[in-house]
C-alpha cells in the first residue's frame, strides 16, 4: 500500500511547532508494510488543504491528514475535504452527546461551548473514527473508486493513540498478509562522542550484517539506528537482533538502553533494585534534574527531593557548603560540587546525593570558567565521583546536556556499566 501524509496548520508551516506527527506516522506505517511516498504540510487555508488532498488522491488514492479538526475558526480540514468529495457536512447528535459527556467527566461546569458543535460536523457518508484520547473524532471518507482520506487530530497524543487504535488495524485489514516491512532498531548511547563511537566500531562503523548504521546525536547522547527493508517481519526482527548482539560488546558501557529508553527511568530502576534513594542539589540546571526524575511514574519511592541552590547563601545555609570553599574555589568548581552533593544527601537523608553547578550562559563566563563549564558530583553513601565538561550549545542545551550527564554518572556508579 502506498499513501501520502498531509499535516495541516499554520503553526507547522511557519515553523512555530515542530511537525512530529508526520515522522511518527511514517515510522509506524513503514513497520506495517505501508509505504509513505510523499509528505506535505499546508496552512489553515481551505483552498490549500483541498488542493493538496486532491493532488494526493490523484497520485495514490490514499491519504492521512492530521490537524484542523478542532472547534475554532481556523479548523478547516473537514469542510475542505468534504468539498473535494462533493459531500455536505451534517451534524451528528451522537457526537455532540459524546463531547458533552467528556466536558462533564473533565469537571467543566455549565453547558458545552457552542463552538464545540463544529467537531460534530461530519461529511455525509463518512465514517466516524473513535478518539479515546480527546474530544475531536477522526473521519474516514471514501469514494466509489475506493480512494480514501483518513482525518486525524493534530494533537500528537491523540493522533498517536488513534493511529494504534484505528488506523493500523484498518490498513492491515485492507492489505491482508504483509510480505515486506521496514523495521528499525535503535541503541541509545551516552558518554561518548559521535566520532569516538565511529572509531570504536571500526569496520562496523558504516553498517552491520549488511544493514546501514545511522548516527543520531542529540542532547540525550548518540542514538545508533539499524534499518531493514524488503524483508518479512520475522526475518527483519531476527536480523536486527543479530546485528544488535554484534554491536553490544563493542560499545559496552556506553549503552544505556534501546528504542525510547529514558535514562532517568534507567537510573530509577537501578536505584530501586539496590534499595537506595536519591536527592538532588541543582544550581545552573534550576530543577531540571528533579523534573526529569519525577516525570517517570513511580519515582516517589526513590526520589526524596531537592534544593535549587542558585544563590551562594542557599548553598551555605541549606547544603552546608563551606563559605571558605566558595571564596577560594568559587561556586563552579569541583570542591563546591562535592560539598553540595554530600550536603543534600545528609540534609534529606538519602543514600545518593547529586549536585550540578555551572555556567549555562549566555553571559557570566570567564577565560578560566567559560560558558558551558559544568561540574557534576555524585555522592553514593560517601563514595564520591566528580567530573566536569564544557558543553556546546545555547543555555537550554547546556542545561539539558548537564542533566543527562548527571544521570549517566549515577548509572555508571550503580554498576550499570
Amino acid at each position: 500500500m502506498k499513501i501520502e501524509i498531509i499535516t495541516i496548520g499554520d503553526e507547522l508551516l511557519l515553523g512555530f511547532t515542530t511537525d512530529t506527527n508526520a515522522a511518527y506516522l511514517a515510522r509506524e506505517l513503514a513497520a506495517h508494510g505501508v509505504e509513505v511516498v510523499r509528505r506535505a504540510t499546508v496552512g489553515d487555508d481551505a483552498a490549500a488543504i483541498a488542493a493538496a488532498v486532491r493532488e494526493a488522491l490523484d497520485r495514490t488514492g490514499a491519504v492521512i491528514t492530521t490537524g484542523g479538526l478542532g472547534p475554532t475558526a481556523d479548523d478547516l480540514t473537514k469542510p475542505a475535504i468534504a468539498e473535494v468529495f462533493g459531500r455536505r457536512l451534517e451534524i451528528r447528535e451522537d457526537i455532540v452527546a459524546m463531547i458533552e459527556e467528556r466536558f462533564r467527566v473533565y469537571g467543566f461546569r455549565g453547558p458545552m461551548p457552542a463552538s464545540n458543535r463544529q467537531q460534530a460536523l461530519v461529511p455525509e457518508g463518512a465514517r466516524v473514527l473513535e478518539n479515546r484520547h480527546g474530544s475531536a473524532p477522526g473521519i474516514w471518507i471514501e469514494d466509489e473508486r475506493h480512494r480514501w482520506v483518513a482525518m486525524l487530530p493534530g494533537v500528537p497524543r491523540e493522533m498517536r493513540g488513534m493511529t494504534g487504535d484505528v488506523i493500523i488495524p484498518e490498513l492491515r485489514a485492507r492489505m491482508g498478509e504483509v510480505r515486506e516491512v521496514v523495521r528499525s532498531r535503535t541503541i541509545r548511547c551516552m558518554g561518548i562522542s559521535e566520532s569516538h563511537l565511529a572509531d570504536q566500531l571500526g569496520d562496523r562503523a558504516r553498517g552491520v550484517r549488511g544493514l546501514p548504521l545511522a548516527y543520531l546525536p542529540s542532547v540525550a547522547g548518540i542514538d545508533l539506528r539499524l534499518t531493514t527493508r524488503g524483508m518479512s517481519s520475522a526475518a527483519a526482527a531476527a536480523l536486527l537482533e543479530e546485528a544488535v548482539a554484534e554491536l553490544r560488546p563493542i560499545i559496552g558501557a556506553h549503552i544505556y538502553g534501546e528504542e525510547d529508553a529514558d535514562l532517568a527511568d534507567v537510573v530509577l530502576q537501578r536505584t530501586r533494585e539496590r534499595g537506595l534513594r536519591i536527592a538532588v542539589a541543582e544550581s545552573c540546571t534550576g530543577g531540571m534534574l528533579g523534573a526529569r526524575l519525577t516525570t517517570i511514574p513511580g519515582s516517589s519511592d526513590v526520589f526524596v527531593g531537592g534544593v535549587i541552590a542558585y544563590d551562594d547563601q542557599v548553598k551555605v545555609k541549606l547544603l552546608g557548603v563551606d563559605p571558605g570553599t566558595l571564596r577560594t574555589h568559587g561556586a563552579v568548581s569541583e570542591e563546591t560540587a562535592r560539598e553540595m552533593a554530600a550536603g543534600i544527601r545528609r540534609s534529606l537523608g538519602a543514600e545518593i546525593g547529586i549536585a550540578i553547578t555551572g555556567v549555562a550562559g549566555p553571559t557570566g563566563g570567564t577565560p578560566e570558567k567559560p560558558v558551558g563549564l559544568v561540574w557534576i558530583a555524585v555522592d553514593v553513601s560517601g563514595r564520591v565521583r566528580a567530573n566536569h565538561r564544557i558543553y556546546p550549545g545555547h543555555r537550554e542545551e547546556i542545561r539539558q546536556r548537564a542533566t543527562q550527564s548527571a544521570l549517566d554518572v549515577i548509572r555508571r556508579m550503580l554498576g550499570d556499566a
